[in-house]
């Protein structure tokens, strides 16, 4: 007999035509006897609470989509409005007010009633009927106290209201005070949310408040579990013979590593030879972190939960332990190490035509950094190759083949966004000192053009057997954001031939190297950038747009990723022991997509972490700045004002009051603001000489005055080559060639995707 909580599902889905009472249910149903009675009142609660079904006010049950309801997620804004992102991607944004909100917060899952659209028709507005599941139950903020009682304001923005705690909950708490308050009522009509004092983290003043502050916003863990760290602790930093059996012994083999120099977590190791025929041999040798962590263990769901290691300005939150993240599982130098290995044979064109999957054992001949390789292969400095002078023929193959692998991406189209990266340099205490920019040296493209490489084997290999994977997809662009994108860039004389919604990737790389050196190259591709969709994790592997290739997953950094491991597992799983049966299939099968959409939000959320934090120190740095003078490009315009990017990646904005010579109108389809009387135009891509008004590190906000402007080019005269956008019939370039065996096979695509420390 089906489940009954399936029963009822399926019955709703299939037949009922109407909202049903509980009576009526029995009937259908054919139940009878109070023991039934009780198990499908068990059953309703159980649906209703998961969304599957809604109760109305006279307790009869409905689908929510036959009843004009839509499901998904609040998004708030600091000012009090909220957004629905419907949990149907296909579905547009919904339009909540503040009096509609009922009691629901940021990031609840939410059933609203579309009831009305905004004045011009375009936008759908509607009204919160009921809270599905809480996302917010506890808020970082600063204690305000008011005698009598407190209010905690939540560093959030998203949660535009303060949180009201009666002086017995404040746990002690006082003014100024950064503290954790757990919410016990939520909020209701004009009546705020009440809450009570958990934990006291320190004074918003303390050094390194303002990054733990961030940490707890975004949901990141910081302590792991005495579970996890017992676990951790019983893991041996030794490696036995008996751990070897049914490895492959590399240990002889001239190995490397190749990271930034103050990394700690060495997760990949590599070698390339050239080989008789011509061809190249590259291996790449990645931590068997599985073999430590296994499914189900604490390790192992702790690190489910946390999805990501978290790399902040001054400080690393790691995914696991640092016992294994920095020990037994990276690949110091002179160690022997527990791998997983992918070794491919590439030709000169820059493809796979051979490649095996295995566990292996490597001991590292050398930690190598982007410094030192960058002294060797682009510098030629003698004491740099000296030292290193066993090593240097290996790094030129490394180099040859790194060109013959980015002109391959290159010439299928994947398109590479080369923006610069700046790293905020701290003082002990955390304060900012510097904004420097990193360069992408020749070692750190090495080692993306071999990690993208290896990616992108595993991924169609995977394919190719047909089994349960995770992948790393890229979505096509939005044919609408793409369509202003390509009216943006003919102002400036680059015209797409084509339609949006035909595009080919090939297309977009060839804007970005017509515009190379150009004054509009940053902002051309950054809102080449803005046009596109996220990169995330699925079950199904539909390709990656960006990368211009059919396969691709990521497998080369399991300390730091969740998805990485679980890939790894898989291999362990299908390859090393040869479980392909049902039952294993069906486990993965029904495992992976909450995994994969899990693992996405996490990193969403690292990201907002990181990019917060560089936010805020970088407005840290620029606080004794004001009055200064800098010249920038406008970056972005908005209907309140412009954002000005400085040299060193900084951005501030130019508030609309501060443009008092006119009265000016926000232009969205020309990313302009344009003077009523004088006709005077401030456009994103125009070079404009600024001085820093006013900081305010609470807001991570650094507000410029406008000094002056550079003469504007004539741009729509400028000749500019047509590109061609439209996709050939294949669309993506695929394989041609489907491997026979589970160790081997034949490819053509490779991929790119930034490695990041």
């Amino acid at each position: 007999m089906k489940d009954l909580q399936q029963q009822i599902s399926d019955y709703f889905k299939e037949n009922a035509t109407k909202p049903l009472s509980v009576q009526e249910l029995e009937e259908v149903l054919e139940l009878d006897g109070s023991d039934q009675f009780k198990e499908l009142m068990k059953s309703l609660n159980k649906l209703e609470e998961t969304g599957e079904l809604i109760r109305t006010r006279k307790n009869r049950y409905g689908l929510p989509e036959k009843m004009n309801l839509i499901r998904g997620t609040i998004q708030m804004h600091a000012k009090g409005f909220a957004f629905l992102l419907p949990e149907d991607e296909a579905m547009e944004d919904v339009y909540i007010n503040h009096a509609d909100l009922a009691s629901a917060m940021n990031g609840d899952k939410v059933f609203v009633r579309v009831d009305r659209r905004d004045d011009d028709g375009k936008r759908s507005e509607g009204i919160v009927v009921r809270v599905i599941e809480r996302n917010t139950t506890e808020i970082i903020g600063t204690y305000d106290d008011n005698g009598a009682f407190g209010f905690v304001i939540a560093d959030d923005k998203r949660i535009p209201h303060d949180i009201f705690v009666p002086k017995s909950e404040a746990k002690g708490a006082v003014e100024g005070h950064k503290v954790i308050v757990e919410i016990t009522k939520y909020p209701e009509g004009r009546k705020s949310a009440e809450g009570k004092v958990i934990e006291i983290l320190g004074h918003k003043n303390d050094p390194g408040m303002d990054i733990l502050s961030i940490i707890y916003k975004n949901g990141i863990a910081i302590d792991f579990p005495q579970d996890v760290l017992e676990q951790a602790e019983n893991i041996s930093e030794e490696i036995t013979e008996a751990e070897l059996k049914d490895r492959r012994d590399l240990r002889g083999e001239m190995i490397v590593t190749i990271d930034g120099a103050d990394a700690k977590d060495l997760d990949d190791a590599v070698t390339v030879k050239k080989l008789d025929n011509g061809n190249y041999k590259l291996g790449v040798y990645i931590a068997d972190v599985t073999y430590y962590v296994k499914e189900g263990t604490p390790m192992d769901r702790e690190a489910f939960e946390r999805g990501t290691s978290a790399y902040l300005v001054d400080r690393v939150i790691p995914m696991i332990p640092h016992r294994l993240s920095n020990g037994i599982c990276s690949l110091n130098p002179q160690v022997d190490r527990l791998v997983l290995g992918c070794d491919m044979e590439i030709t000169s064109n820059g493809e796979v035509v051979n490649h095996e999957i295995f566990q292996a054992v490597i001991n590292t001949t050398e930690r190598m950094t982007y410094t030192a390789i960058n002294k060797i292969l682009a510098d030629k400095n003698p004491e740099t190759i000296e030292r290193y002078n066993n090593l240097v023929p290996m790094f030129q193959n490394m180099e040859d083949l790194a060109a013959v692998l980015r002109k391959n991406r290159f010439g299928r189209g994947a398109i590479d966004f080369d923006f610069k990266e700046a790293q905020v340099m701290v003082d002990e205490e955390g304060k900012a000192i510097d904004v420097v920019i990193r360069e992408r040296s020749v070692g750190e493209r090495l080692i993306e053009e071999f990690m993208l490489c290896a990616n992108e084997t595993i991924a169609e290999h995977f394919h190719w057997m047909d089994v349960p994977f995770i992948h790393r997809i890229h979505e096509d662009p939005d044919p609408a954001k793409l369509q202003s994108f390509f009216e943006f860039i003919a102002r400036f004389g680059y015209v797409v031939k084509g339609t949006s919604n035909e595009i080919h990737p090939q297309a977009l790389q060839q804007v970005l190297e017509k515009v190379e050196g150009s004054d509009e190259e940053m902002i051309i591709s950054k809102l080449m950038l803005r046009s596109m969709k996220q990169a995330k994790y699925d079950a199904q592997g539909i390709g990656h747009f960006g990368l211009a290739t059919e396969f691709y997953t990521h497998f080369t950094s399991p300390i730091r990723r969740y998805p990485d491991l679980i890939v790894h597992r898989l291999i362990r799983t299908y390859l090393i022991e040869k479980k392909l049966d049902a039952t294993t299939r069906n486990h993965w099968k029904d495992l992976l997509p909450e995994i994969a959409k899990h693992s996405s939000l996490k990193e969403r959320a690292a990201v907002d972490a990181e990019r917060e934090v560089d936010d805020l120190k970088k407005a840290e740095y620029m606080q004794d700045k004001i009055g200064e003078e800098y010249e920038g490009v406008i970056s972005s315009v908005t209907n309140f004002g412009l954002f000005v990017e400085l040299a060193n990646t900084v951005e501030g904005l130019v508030h609309v009051s501060y443009l008092t010579d006119d009265y000016y109108h926000f232009d969205e389809r020309a990313y302009a603001m344009i003077g009523e009387r004088t006709g005077n135009v401030f456009q994103v891509g125009d070079a404009i000489t600024v001085k820093v008004a006013q900081v305010n590190l609470d807001e991570r906000a650094v507000d410029f005055e406008i000094l002056g402007m550079k003469p504007r080019r004539n741009r729509p005269q400028k000749q500019g080559k047509v590109i061609e956008a439209k996709r050939d019939k294949t669309g993506l370039k695929k394989t041609a060639k489907k491997s026979q065996k589970s160790n081997g096979g034949k490819r053509k695509n490779t991929g790119r995707k930034k490695k990041k420390k």
